[in-house]
């Protein structure tokens, strides 16, 4: 068995599984089974034929299909052909031509690496890549996409024009991100997701830089702090709304208040961007949130910028190494960004 990287690997063959995993039920069953089946025992077996579909929905992710370039070498007196692999009486192209050889594999590990037949790597001048550019208009595809509430709800409609536009057939599934968790990715029920990347996320993880964000504060029109200068002072003794999935008290702004001297009364704490700016559309309370992620959201509110330094963050697409070469990844990867690098007053 050879191991090679996966940066050009991607078609899923679960066919190749599904087979395996079926020759072998039957082979077990066979072997179990008494020299004079009654009758219907045909029936029998059927019956109790395991089902195997949620292990090939499983390990599916993992298989994927190789093809190889090498140039075919001259056939010696044994047993060998021209192109490793190739049994006797097969067609064989002749020596010094190019030839291409085919096989399946499975990714072994977190970075990306496939183990497989020797025959389909022997002698191997190159692994090919998939076709550059997909074929748009007759792609149907279903893309999961793991963001924020507001991610979805400020660059959501965009994506969803452009794609619309460029592959009629391709629907975008977002799904929200409760946690960084980088399984979903691992197990392919996730295509793409956003965030800012943590330390507990898994290192082979593929990343592309999307924007740089900060947080600014936002109330209704005709708050208080919708008109005159905005001190620390007065920022500090409103009333407002914390944002934590998780439920903490204290974040970058309660530090950069705390470095002043300085402490916010939090009133209620909520889990998402979009929560927070619509209780703030209704009510007294003060919400600061990323300016980029909610821009849509804080239509018709007063938006101002916090009155000390707090730290830019950068806001990343993330992926597994599967899809790096995928052409229907590749594109999807590109209108992403694309659509993220609009100036904010353009969409």
């Amino acid at each position: 068995m050879s191991h090679i990287p996966f940066s050009y690997l991607r078609t899923a063959r679960i066919a190749l599984v599904a087979g395996l995993l079926g020759s072998s039920a039957l082979v077990g069953l066979a072997a179990a089974a008494p020299s004079a089946p009654p009758q219907n025992a045909g029936l029998a077996v059927r019956a109790v034929l395991p089902d195997f579909s949620d292990l090939v929905a499983k390990v599916k992710p993992a298989v994927v299909s190789i093809t190889t370039r090498m140039i075919a070498r001259p056939a010696a007196d044994d047993d060998s052909t021209p192109v490793p692999g190739l049994r006797r009486g097969m067609p064989t192209p002749p020596p010094g031509r190019i030839a291409e050889a085919r096989g399946s594999g499975f990714i072994v590990s977190a970075d990306g690496f496939v183990v497989t037949n020797t025959h389909v790597v022997q002698d191997a001048q190159s692994v090919l890549r998939p076709a550059e550019i997909p074929d748009l208009q007759h792609l149907h595809q279903t893309f999961t996409l793991r963001t924020s509430e507001g991610f979805a709800e400020n660059f959501g409609p965009g994506l969803i024009a452009r794609t619309s536009s460029e592959a009629p057939g391709v629907r975008l599934r977002f799904v929200q991100k409760l946690d960084k968790d980088s399984a979903p990715l691992r197990e392919g029920t996730v295509d793409l997701e956003t965030g800012v990347i943590a330390s507990s996320m898994g290192p082979e993880l593929r990343t592309q830089a999307l924007f740089r964000d900060r947080f600014v504060g936002v109330v209704r029109m005709g708050h208080s702090l919708s008109e005159g200068e905005i001190t620390p002072t007065r920022y500090a003794t409103g009333r407002h709304i914390g944002i934590s999935r998780q439920g903490l008290e204290m974040g970058p702004i309660d530090e950069a208040m705390n470095a002043l001297g300085l402490e916010r009364e939090i009133a209620t704490i909520v889990g998402g961007f979009s929560t927070a700016v619509a209780m703030a559309r209704s009510s007294d309370l003060i919400a600061s949130v990323p300016e980029r992620h909610t821009g849509n959201l804080r239509a018709a509110m007063h938006t101002f910028a916090l009155p000390f330094t707090t730290p830019e963050f950068t806001v990343s697409l993330l992926w597994h190494p599967r899809f790096h070469a995928d052409p229907a990844h590749r594109w999807l990867r590109v209108v992403v960004l694309e659509i993220c690098a609009l100036d904010p007053d353009q969409g």
